[in-house]
């Protein structure tokens, strides 16, 4: 495989300068970075996104995340790893990703456990985050960014 852009940001820089404020307004958010990238990487798997799944992973690693719970966040249901509070987060992000898969879209009962364990603030900004991957990741899947390449760049 071959990228089909390799200069996105430079192409589109204030585009890509717009999606980097929103991740420091994520970052700067009282949701734990480990959920975050949790959450990163769940959508990015359910998206088909190599380069993201790969940057995600290593990501978590880098902020202290086990290797049980990466091998394990595409089956969090059924592992045992996860809070409360980062299974709230994880369904979320999945109903909010797989939008065409239910008419009503983010279920109410999916949202209301998300009330359940995050104040309005960090709630905004976990759905910024999952907006946000989203986009990344049709970003990066459109133009055919691989895997790893952002540690090489």
């Amino acid at each position: 495989m071959q990228a089909r852009m390799t200069n996105l940001n430079e192409v589109a820089a204030d585009g890509y300068k717009a999606m980097l404020r929103l991740e420091g307004f994520v970052a700067r958010s009282a949701v734990p970075d480990r959920t975050l990238e949790l959450v990163r990487l769940r959508v990015s798997q359910i998206n088909g996104c190599g380069y993201c799944v790969d940057m995600h992973n290593f990501e978590a690693k880098k902020a202290g995340e086990t290797d049980e719970r990466l091998w394990s966040v595409a089956a969090w249901r059924e592992a045992p790893y996860f809070t409360g509070d980062e299974r709230a987060a994880l369904a979320l992000a999945e109903a909010a990703t797989r939008l065409s898969d239910n008419a009503a879209g983010v279920p109410d009962e999916v949202w209301d456990e998300a009330v359940d364990h995050y104040d309005e603030e960090a709630l905004a900004a976990l759905v910024m985050a999952i907006a946000a991957i989203n986009a990344w990741n049709r970003i990066n899947v459109t133009t055919r960014q691989i895997a790893g390449s952002y540690r090489t760049a």
